[in-house]
């Protein structure tokens, strides 16, 4: 099964989102039980979330 983790498993305060992989915490906890749909679609969104961070924009990676 594919996934975004690097084992840097820490939640950032202000988007929630983990500074390793850029998944919300509930994403990680259900990971397993996404379809590979599902799993792909967050793969999709990924660079996405960390463009986001990267130029300060946490509602949207809050949104995401």
């Amino acid at each position: 099964m594919e996934t975004p983790c690097i084992n840097v498993c820490t939640l950032d305060p202000q988007d929630g989102l983990c500074d390793g992989c850029h998944r919300s915490i509930d994403e990680i906890m259900a990971w397993s039980r996404y379809s590979n749909a599902e799993r792909s679609q967050i793969m999709a969104d990924l660079p996405g979330r960390l463009a986001a961070r990267n130029t300060g924009n946490t509602e949207e990676t809050a949104n995401a």
